[in-house]
């Protein structure tokens, strides 16, 4: 059997981030992670030394990226506000106000069908177990579906507004 090269695929399960350099593998680790996380716990992962990890983490942590959890010892863990302001940011850059409010009004739309077809307000609101077997599955790939586009209108509707107040005039 050939053997595939490196670019076929997925880096290897155990050591995905085996090709970059340290201050990518502690960022890649830190975004991975689920749970707060030691240094040494990181530096395990990162495959490097407690104080290069806590090294990167210390500079993670100045940009807002990692939050720093003081304790015996410290641990660390994704700033999930920061990616998100990040997203907000890269929406309203990328896309003018009447863009962002057709894709809220596109995305509400899906709301509404959704809340229409089963007569709920939310995806939370939805017992599955109501359903047939046979369509438990199909019910539980649109909860996720509409929990998804629930979140994407948030982000596109906070965009909508950082557009629009970006774009204000200022009275210095």
């Amino acid at each position: 059997m050939a053997e595939r090269s490196r670019g076929d695929g997925p880096p290897p399960f155990d050591r995905p981030f085996e090709d970059e350099d340290t201050k990518q593998r502690v960022y890649g680790t830190i975004l991975h992670a689920r749970d707060p996380m030691t240094a040494a716990e990181i530096a395990d992962r990162a495959d490097c030394s407690e104080d290069a990890a806590r090294s990167h983490l210390s500079f993670y942590a100045d940009l807002g990226i990692v939050i720093r959890h003081e304790g015996r010892p410290a641990r660390y863990e994704r700033n999930d506000d920061y990616f998100e302001w990040r997203r907000v940011n890269e929406l309203a850059r990328e896309h003018t106000v009447d863009e962002l409010q057709a894709r809220v009004s596109e995305l509400t739309a899906q709301i509404e069908r959704y809340r229409d077809e089963y007569d709920a307000d939310s995806p939370a609101h939805v017992d599955v177990l109501a359903f047939d077997a046979d369509d438990v599955d199909d019910v539980y790939v649109d909860l996720s579906e509409w929990a998804t586009v629930v979140e994407e209108r948030r982000l596109h509707e906070r965009a909508r507004r950082t557009a629009t107040d970006s774009t204000v005039p200022s009275h210095s």
